[in-house]
């Protein structure tokens, strides 16, 4: 329909009277409309502009174009609601579409609704309703949104855009899918130039190859790096990982942990922990120092070595824990102490060895002071020392299996009944077997030296200190403690009264009585550098004061 001279008229002086106030920034401009009307009994103090075939309504607010199919405007409040097609550009480089579109030139806030989509060259944003505020530059959605950038696509059910930082801080079911991750979030917020994430809740990462959670964090989603704090856990290379500050680095297959940190391998039921560890991927290997532990269930009873260094290498079917300096071990029926232990998992045995003496040490150290550097067990009251010391546990039954004692082998029990007496054995190689997870037998060979207290069975008196030399010897043990001995090979020795032996021939060369060192309870297990360990302060991330700005909503 032709519009009549009343409307083009009444059309022109709304367009000129637009445009003179437009010298005024705050004043909303009329550029173009097919017609205009009034309608003051439904609209009061509003003008309709409506669009004709060719031209469509048109308005101006300040750098910000509205075009739309009808318009109500209030030039009295500065204020319009635009429908139909509604397309709203501000500069080259922003563009909403939606189906209705309320705006207020005082404050430069708007509301769109209505399949809103808002784009810019590096990322779109799809919602059903979509506050706008010009004047601080944020976008706010209250309703579920979708935004895709170049690689990944970000769904939440509240969010705010920041313009000028181009950041979104996503609130309520937030997900990130990407073609390499998925993030799953409460609330997080997003750069969309940089792909940086940083978390304020429950959150869970999950690529290829790994899966993190935690509650506060920072990632960089385009190289999959990043740092995550309180209840932090990685699930990474058949690991789980737990500390207070994690770092995850997927390009380096790397990760690490500081503070409360803990790697546990549930294949081979163990773990270790300690206060800084890291985990290399290619290398199937992880370090931890710092009070470092590790614990391995054997015997259905947890076995704790402690170490300086602890180190995992190998996969899960073939894993080997190494410990460097300062190795002590406890268990409710073992302790041990060494300078290093080596302990492959998939065979179930133990090795304890000692730091390698120097040549100067190898010409003046004494028998003691080498007895001294031996690592050494404790069986009940027995002490075990040597060269080299075995464990071997049944991986069926996962139940200790046998002992071995490679060189300079040496058994102490302090005798129960005299003061300060010792029964000793002293021989080339010592082996164990042990039934139920209880040491059973031992056997002795090489140069087998003895020395042991003997009692009447009936009065409990000293019959005298038997001292054998033998090529073999083979003891009973009864709750942990020598109940018989049987000598082989020729052995050669005697008895004799107490009062014939002075305290010199009492013990055999090289004897140290070490019970000092043994560890009394897990708490021994630590130095007491490692017990006054202070831990470095881990930062916390704070949320943010004004998750969501409500102020942006037009009222």
């Amino acid at each position: 329909m032709v519009p009549n001279m009343t409307t083009k008229f009444l059309l022109f002086f709304l367009l000129l009277s637009a445009s003179v106030l437009g010298q005024d920034s705050k004043i909303i401009e009329i550029r173009k409309a097919g017609s205009s009307t009034q309608d003051e009994l439904q609209f009061p103090g509003a003008n309709i502009l409506l669009r004709d075939k060719t031209t469509r309504v048109v308005l101006f607010h300040e750098g910000a174009l509205v075009e739309s199919n009808r318009s109500l405007f209030y030039r009295a409040k500065n204020f319009f609601t635009a429908e139909g097609d509604v397309v709203f550009t501000q500069g080259d480089s922003l563009k909403m579409t939606c189906t209705y579109l309320e705006y207020d030139g005082q404050t430069k806030k708007a509301k769109a609704w209505g399949n809103v989509v808002l784009k810019r060259p590096d990322m779109s944003l799809e919602t059903d309703t979509l506050y706008l505020d010009r004047l601080i530059n944020k976008a706010f959605y209250n309703t579920p949104g979708k935004i895709v950038d170049e690689e990944s696509v970000l769904t939440s059910n509240r969010g705010i855009y920041f313009l000028d930082e181009k950041k979104y801080r996503f609130i309520s079911n937030v997900n990130i899918k990407n073609p390499e991750y998925t993030i799953k979030a409460t609330q997080l917020d997003y750069f969309t130039t940089s792909d940086r994430a940083y978390f304020y809740g429950p959150s869970t990462i999950t690529g290829e190859e790994y899966t993190i959670f935690s509650e506060r964090g920072f990632y960089d989603t385009r190289i999959q790096k990043g740092n995550f704090k309180k209840n932090a856990t990685i699930y990474y290379d058949g690991k789980i990982i737990k500390g207070d500050s994690l770092y995850f680095e997927n390009e380096r297959e790397y990760a690490a942990g500081t503070n409360r940190v803990s790697i546990v391998d549930t294949l081979n039921q163990s773990i270790i922990q300690g206060h800084y560890g890291e985990i290399f991927k290619a290398k199937d290997s992880a370090i931890i120092t710092k009070r470092a532990l590790a614990t391995n269930i054997i015997d259905q009873d947890s076995l704790f070595i402690h170490a300086d260094t602890l180190i995992a290498t190998g996969p899960e079917t073939d894993r080997i824990l190494r410990g460097h300096y300062d190795v002590r071990i406890f268990k409710s029926d073992i302790r041990g102490k060494s300078d290093s232990v080596h302990f492959n998992e998939s065979t179930g045995r133990i090795k304890l060895l000692k730091k390698p003496f120097t040549a100067q040490e190898e010409r003046v150290l004494t028998a003691k002071e080498r007895n001294q550097r031996n690592p050494v067990l404790w069986f009940g009251p027995s002490q075990m020392t040597g060269d080299e010391i075995y464990l071997i546990s049944n991986l069926t039954t996962r139940k200790l299996d046998s002992l071995k004692i490679i060189g300079d082998a040496f058994v102490i029990e302090k005798d129960s009944i005299s003061t300060n007496g010792y029964n000793q054995i002293k021989g080339g190689v010592l082996d164990g077997v042990f039934r139920e997870g209880a040491l059973e037998k031992i056997n002795v060979t090489k140069n087998t030296l003895v020395v042991y207290y003997l009692y009447s069975d009936e009065t409990q008196e000293l019959i005298g200190i038997n001292k054998t030399l033998c090529s073999a010897l083979e003891m009973q043990i009864i709750n942990n403690e020598i109940a018989d001995i049987r000598f082989y090979v020729s052995p050669s020795g005697d008895v004799f009264p107490d009062e014939e032996i002075d305290a010199n021939e009492r013990t055999l060369k090289g004897f140290i009585w070490r019970e000092k060192e043994r560890p009394k309870s897990k708490l021994d297990l630590f130095s007491e550098a490692d017990q006054q360990l202070q831990l470095p302060k881990i930062e916390g991330i704070a949320i943010p004061e004004a998750f969501f700005d409500n102020s942006i909503i037009i009222n």
